[in-house]
């Protein structure tokens, strides 16, 4: 019998990050990944972030984003520069939501 952790870690995979509901596939790094973005959100977590003193400058572009923790792998530091899609872009929050990370990243210019 399946662990509640496998069956919750088999739903994020087969459920949620599934490209025919909510997922598409973008270019993390190097390598494809399937990976929901949410709009929405970023908004609300921007808005938190300049409440709490940890927004340094502006970004022409934020994106907030899904991936399974499992595809991902480390999680990657605040301040770090993640390319999304062939652009730089420095992380701006990273948490672990269960087995999904949301990470957001807002892109500068070089």
């Amino acid at each position: 019998m399946k662990s509640f952790k496998d069956l919750l870690s088999d739903d994020v995979n087969n459920v949620f990050m599934n490209k025919a509901e909510f997922a598409e596939e973008h270019i993390i790094g190097d390598r494809g990944m399937t990976i929901i973005v949410d709009e929405a959100e970023i908004f609300e977590r921007s808005k938190k972030q300049i409440e709490q003193g940890r927004i340094e400058g502006v970004y022409k572009r934020q994106i907030m984003f899904y991936v399974s923790k499992k595809i991902f792998g480390r999680m990657p530091a605040i301040g770090s520069v993640l390319k999304v899609d062939g652009m730089n872009y420095r992380v701006t929050d990273a948490v672990d939501e269960g087995g999904v990370y949301s990470i957001t990243v807002g892109y500068f210019a070089q």
